[in-house]
């Protein structure tokens, strides 16, 4: 007759475990002599001055500045991320880079949006404070994330703002969003078109039609830039003739210099 098994009267060992499976142990990362050697090589100390929300935030110490030309210091980039990490208690670490802050993403694109419905109406002063919010937006995306999502959201807005600065006849600001369009996205042909507009509105037809050349080397087929450059020659080459014919009737006046 089978005995029932008794874990008192049991002297042999059992191959199952009662207790909790020991847990892997975490290893420690090994110091890269070389890497340590440079960081040390180019340590600076700097004596801080820790203030504002949570105590978070790093000062020089002797003008309390977040920046200060007289300490060389800048700690602008490294309180934004402490502002990041405030404002989101739940972030332990740095995400990847895959990793998008969707919120901020709709923020950007809905304000642009209203400010292109302004524009469509003819409100451009209105359009441009909300393009100037959007791209006040768009440049507090966390560093970590993609850089090209940052300079495609930035450079649409940007180029936006140029255009709405164009109409209101500011015509250097126009130029100067454009060229920020053009150095953070050079390969996107609007930027070259809202440069070449620009340079036409400042009467600099000559750089205007090396920015549309310009553009085209990135997209050849692009319609814009192919129909912008038709009208810039065409424009160019009336302002030619007239001021052939303007030599032309100097010269018959007698005694015209």
């Amino acid at each position: 007759m089978a005995q029932p098994h008794n874990h008192q009267q049991c002297q042999h060992p059992h191959p199952h475990q009662h207790g909790q499976p020991n847990a892997p142990q975490m290893m420690t990362p090994q110091i890269d002599p070389v890497m340590q050697a440079r960081i040390d090589a180019s340590f600076n100390p700097v004596d801080l001055a820790i203030g504002g929300p949570a105590h978070a935030f790093a000062f020089c110490q002797p003008h309390k500045r977040e920046k200060c030309t007289d300490c060389n210091v800048d700690f602008t980039s490294l309180n934004r991320i402490s502002k990041i990490f405030i404002t989101n208690p739940n972030l332990r670490c740095p995400p990847p880079p895959t990793v998008v802050q969707q919120k901020l993403s709709q923020a950007v694109t809905n304000t642009k949006d209203e400010g292109n419905n302004l524009y469509k109406v003819g409100k451009h002063k209105e359009a441009l404070a909300k393009y100037n919010f959007a791209a006040n937006i768009a440049v507090q995306r966390p560093p970590w994330e993609s850089s090209a999502l940052f300079r495609e959201e930035l450079s649409t807005v940007v180029s936006n703002r140029s255009a709405a600065l164009f109409e209101l006849g500011d015509y250097l600001g126009a130029l100067v969003d454009a060229e920020t369009v053009v150095a953070i996205r050079r390969n996107w042909a609007k930027g070259h078109f809202r440069k070449a507009k620009a340079l036409v509105g400042l009467g600099r037809l000559d750089e205007a039609m090396e920015s549309v050349s310009l553009g085209l080397q990135f997209e050849p087929n692009n319609a814009e830039l192919n129909s912008y450059m038709v009208e810039l020659k065409k424009t160019m080459r009336e302002i030619g003739s007239k001021d052939a014919d303007a030599t032309s009737a100097s010269s018959a006046i007698p005694g015209a210099a």
